[in-house]
């Protein structure tokens, strides 16, 4: 499943947390996959199953 960045920055960004959503916003592409970051996303107390998943097909189409 893939996410979209800018919802985890918001998140991030809701929390008061800049320099994390900075960060977030120079090191990770536009769609994360939540597979491969899950260790990261745990770090961040992000949690994917609350943000809206991406449709990759429906993205690069």
């Amino acid at each position: 499943m893939y996410i979209d960045k800018a919802d985890i920055i918001s998140v991030l960004r809701s929390r008061g947390l800049n320099a994390r959503a900075d960060w977030v916003d120079r090191e990770l592409p536009g769609l994360v996959d939540t597979y491969k970051n899950a260790a990261l996303l745990r770090m961040l107390d992000i949690d994917p199953a609350a943000i809206a998943p991406v449709d990759v097909a429906s993205r690069h189409g």
